[in-house]
């Protein structure tokens, strides 16, 4: 005959709040975990010191109107040419989202309660969007705002502001899809920051070479379409196309917009399926 103990386990009586909830509290848990908040100090110094970085143009560039009355960088422009300081953003905090869950094998955990894979992969690329759309646009706000402040003659740039600001999300989507996809792929956090910065400094390193090969060759439209390797010139390119912005890769030259932003969607359907793909796998072992 069996028996029941109360072994004194209280009952939870309080409101369900569902997968949304459990989503979004992964989601805003990721993202405290990129800038090390709640972690110890030394988290902390690498996306805030960066974070810094990022702002310093910035500051020159209210500088620059204050003083000469002259704009600094451009807000279309800004990302590309901080491109650098984001990638080691990425490289550096893109395993500290994904690594951790694979390497403890403690994915089984989380798919056990009411969050799918789809969802468990959705609040990963949330958080990192998050955190590099904020790399991004905290600067280029700053800009802005200092730009009103200083009263530049002529109208603000307003238009070209929000451009940069929508595509600095769109550029934030595609480096957190590749980002994690590469991170994931290895519980080490340190392979996971050498596969990131590897991929970036062969895609950045590339281009050039493929772009005047195929010029030397007299293949000028072909050449124009190496610049679309490195993403924040693709996302350079479907901006320029979109809002008219002048482009800015080095020789200035880009193919047709509506193709580039083609290859932008395919990029990232590809991004999202390998780590959908890869978690799937995980999840099952």
């Amino acid at each position: 005959m069996s028996e029941i103990y109360d072994i004194g386990y209280r009952h939870y009586d309080g409101p369900r709040l569902g997968r949304g909830h459990s989503t979004r509290a992964l989601a805003v848990h990721s993202l405290r975990g990129i800038f090390g908040l709640g972690r110890t100090a030394r988290s902390k110094i690498m996306p805030f010191s960066l974070f810094v970085i990022m702002l310093l143009p910035a500051v020159v560039s209210i500088a620059m109107m204050a003083l000469a009355q002259q704009r600094g960088l451009p807000y279309s422009g800004f990302a590309v040419i901080m491109q650098a300081v984001v990638a080691v953003f990425l490289a550096s905090q893109a395993p500290t989202v994904v690594a951790p869950d694979l390497r403890y094998r403690v994915l089984p955990l989380y798919l056990s309660r009411p969050v799918s894979i789809a969802e468990y992969v959705g609040a990963k690329v949330a958080a990192m969007t998050v955190a590099l759309f904020l790399l991004v646009a905290v600067p280029l706000v700053l800009i802005y705002v200092g730009e009103l402040v200083v009263d530049m003659p002529g109208p603000p740039a307003t238009g070209e502001f929000l451009g940069s600001l929508l595509m600095a999300l769109v550029l934030a989507l595609l480096l957190s899809s590749f980002g994690l996809a590469l991170a994931s792929f290895t519980p080490r956090r340190g392979l996971g920051v050498a596969s990131v910065i590897l991929v970036y400094l062969l895609a950045s390193a590339s281009v050039p070479v493929i772009y005047e090969t195929l010029r030397s060759a007299g293949d000028e439209s072909a050449a124009a379409w190496a610049w679309l390797a490195n993403p924040f010139w693709l996302v350079d390119s479907v901006q320029s196309w979109l809002f008219g912005t002048p482009p800015h890769s080095i020789e200035g030259a880009y193919p047709n917009g509506p193709a580039s932003a083609a290859i932008l969607v395919v990029l990232l359907g590809i991004a999202v399926l390998a780590l959908a793909l890869r978690y799937r796998k995980a999840a099952s072992r």
